[in-house]
């Protein structure tokens, strides 16, 4: 197999990537390419969920043309609004309620989860201190404070361990943008289940717009900066909001998106985590600032992403096919089209995850059988080519170390990435015999692109090949429903117990019948 293959450097700086075009982190927030047939359908009927549509073969175009289309930019915020206030609950398909369901309850898996680690709790304590008297639940805690800090506290909670869901139609991770907020505001103001799951579907269709809407500049990470708007707009919706307010709430949002950036990920820094906890403290900002009187700009998205965050900002692309949500039998919504992970790190890695996951089990294979092990993958991953990462959120984020840890202990489960992995010196050893290149051809924009190639070579000289192309977990090569509530049970239990994890599955399943979601946060705490 030939690739025009670039070796991936171990430095992970910000000049690893300049003038690196096929670089852009948008592997996360990639759409599937325009007119791709629909793999897994099936699968997807037997879960309960609609098909996943084709893009429309016009975005392709779209995405030739300069910053900003012929498209009038203050028409499709109209839109967005328009669309915002009239999503009912008892107007959503029994599938698009059944993903909503699901993605609460992944989402609120990585919160708990999360909540564990050391800074976590001392956050929590802080936030707890800050509002005393507060009625929003601090998620894996006991205390409470009020929505904006819990909200902030839970979001970055939500990331801290890189097992949240995530949208490939454009838009980065939409849940953890949206639910914090959403789930501390509902509580707050003891709001029902079907609220709660209207204002969710609501603000992430938006938020994955936006974001496919954008082309983030080289070293802009998507946690947050589109995620200001999600949160808004998701309160809003909580709210009663008409769409005039919508607009306005959207506006100011888009002109409080924080400037966050790759780095701080890849070299292990968690205030990376505090990304969507500042835009969850913002997006519920930005609607308390409309009800105070504060103004906004008439399109603040395409000035912000426009001309500071992104290299380009096509506001057509946030509302193509918008009107088809709301036909009878329409298209699916957006949190209809997501990807649950099933690997604890960067979504970067799970492509050559998938393909070493598979021929391990397929050879029966150990650690000890690999002399060393090829990937050739997507051209971002030229930053991920760590072998010694010094800290858990940095190992999250290096291709050498998720692959070895995976061959090593057989699982790319949280305790593959923490300190007891990364003193164990048969994963360290055999990252280091990780080779990592990158092709510019592979691509997860396009469902029927590769991603990645894996080359085994075993001791003696054999080897074993296998290409990926969508991952597991992805809406278009879905798993069924039993192993992403397995996932939950498996992320929570340590901290609230398996029984209690399970009931919890059983309560998310019923969210539409709570009369408050208060019933929900309750067990939610340790």
């Amino acid at each position: 197999m030939d690739h025009p293959a670039v070796t991936a450097p171990g430095h992970r700086g910000l000049h690893a990537v300049r003038g690196l075009e096929g670089a852009r982190p948008r592997l996360d927030d990639a759409r599937a390419r325009p007119g791709d047939a629909e793999p897994g359908g099936r699968a997807r009927a037997e879960a309960g969920l609609r098909p996943v549509p084709a893009a429309p073969r016009s975005h392709t175009a779209h995405r030739r043309r300069g910053r900003l289309s012929g498209a009038d930019p203050v028409d499709y915020l109209d839109r967005l609004a328009a669309f915002v206030a009239a999503t009912r609950f008892d107007a959503l398909a029994a599938s698009t309620i059944a993903a909503a369901k699901l993605v609460l309850l992944d989402t609120l898996g990585a919160i708990v989860a999360g909540s564990a680690l050391d800074e976590n709790g001392e956050l929590a304590r802080f936030a707890a201190a800050r509002a005393p008297h507060g009625a929003a639940t601090l998620l894996g805690h006991r205390g409470k404070s009020d929505a904006f800090w819990a909200a902030l506290t839970n979001a970055t909670a939500g990331v801290a361990l890189e097992v949240d869901e995530g949208s490939r139609l454009g838009g980065g991770h939409p849940a953890i943008h949206v639910v914090p907020a959403a789930l501390a505001v509902a509580e707050e103001r003891r709001l029902d289940g079907r609220r709660l799951l209207e204002s969710v579907v609501a603000g992430y269709e938006v938020g994955s717009r936006i974001g496919g809407a954008t082309t983030a500049r080289a070293n802009v990470h998507s946690h947050g900066t589109w995620g200001t708007i999600s949160t808004a707009v998701a309160v809003a919706k909580l709210g009663g909001a008409s769409a005039e307010t919508v607009r306005a709430v959207m506006n100011l949002a888009a002109s409080m998106s924080p400037a966050n950036t790759w780095t701080p990920a890849l070299e292990g820094a968690t205030i990376r985590n505090l990304y969507p906890g500042r835009s969850a403290f913002q997006g519920i900002l930005a609607v308390e600032l409309q009800r105070c009187g504060f103004t906004g700009l008439g399109d603040a998205p395409s000035d912000v992403y426009g001309t500071i965050l992104a290299d380009r900002f096509e506001p057509e692309l946030a509302v193509a096919g918008l009107d088809a949500l709301t036909r009878a039998g329409g298209a699916a919504y957006r949190i209809e089209q997501n990807y649950f992970k099933l690997h604890a790190c960067c979504r970067f890695n799970h492509f050559a995850l998938d393909a070493v996951m598979a021929l391990r089990s397929a050879h029966e294979l150990t650690a000890g059988d690999i002399e060393r092990v090829e990937i050739v993958t997507i051209p971002f991953a030229v930053r991920m080519g760590a072998r010694a990462p010094a800290s858990s959120l940095a190992a999250r984020f290096s291709i050498p170390w998720a692959i070895a840890a995976a061959l090593v202990l057989g699982r790319t489960d949280p305790t593959a990435f923490d300190a007891k992995a990364l003193a164990d010196e048969r994963i360290r050893a055999l990252a280091q015999r990780v080779e990592l290149s990158t092709d510019s051809a592979m691509t997860p924009r396009r469902a029927d692109a590769p991603t990645a190639h894996v080359r085994l070579v075993l001791r003696g000289g054999k080897t074993h090949e296998r290409t990926t192309s969508v991952v597991r977990g992805d809406a278009l090569s879905p798993v069924p429903r039993d192993e992403i509530t397995t996932k939950f049970v498996s992320l929570t239990a340590p901290i609230l117990g398996e029984s209690h994890a399970r009931k919890i599955v059983d309560l998310a399943e019923d969210a539409d019948t709570l009369d408050d979601v208060g019933r929900l946060t309750a067990m939610l705490v340790s």
